[in-house]
């Protein structure tokens, strides 16, 4: 079974390799406002801190066989449902908000029930992530500055679609969730 590192090795190279092929393009309008630096920011000092973290005794969980597998499921599961939603988005994927010419709404597939499917798996992964360290300080260390991190990106991207889509983004909104289907 792969270890932690391991794990977060791969992450970042599939990241890493958006990063450079899934730019927004010189016809795009950037609607960024700084959020993928910030998000790069937050996951690095998150994946430092869970790793600080690491060091306290008080913070080992039991059962840490059943969770290191449970953890890799999920890690899977996530980076799985983050490249095949931006797979599904095609050539409207990019790492830097940004509205594209001619931008068209995807309602279909993993976007569907939900508006950010590949915000949903990355956050998965990281649940994944910290659950197969084993230890709960860590876990806690990844998932809530890097969900809030997320948060904030999504609150940067709707805005962008609701300017550059209209309407029928406000209407998207309002019949799906933003990361968890029929919650939120």
């Amino acid at each position: 079974m792969p270890g932690p590192a391991l794990l977060g090795a791969a992450y970042a190279i599939s990241e890493i390799f958006l990063g450079i092929t899934r730019r927004s393009g010189s016809g795009a309008v950037s609607r960024d406002r700084r959020s993928l630096a910030l998000l790069w920011i937050v996951i690095g000092s998150s994946i430092l801190l869970a790793h600080y973290a690491l060091s306290c005794p008080l913070g080992k969980l039991p059962l840490s066989s059943f969770l290191s597998l449970t953890g890799l499921a999920l890690f899977l599961a996530g980076v799985a449902l983050r490249w095949y939603s931006i797979f599904y988005l095609g050539r409207f994927f990019t790492v830097d908000v940004a509205i594209a010419h001619q931008h068209e709404l995807i309602d279909s597939g993993p976007y569907r029930l939900i508006r950010h499917p590949s915000y949903t798996g990355a956050i998965l992964a990281f649940v994944g992530f910290g659950l197969s360290l084993g230890n709960w300080l860590a876990l806690l260390c990844l998932v809530l500055p890097i969900t809030a991190a997320f948060v904030w990106r999504i609150r940067v991207e709707e805005r962008a679609l609701t300017e550059g889509l209209g309407n029928q983004y406000c209407e998207y909104m309002e019949r799906t969730k933003r990361l968890v289907p029929l919650v939120y």
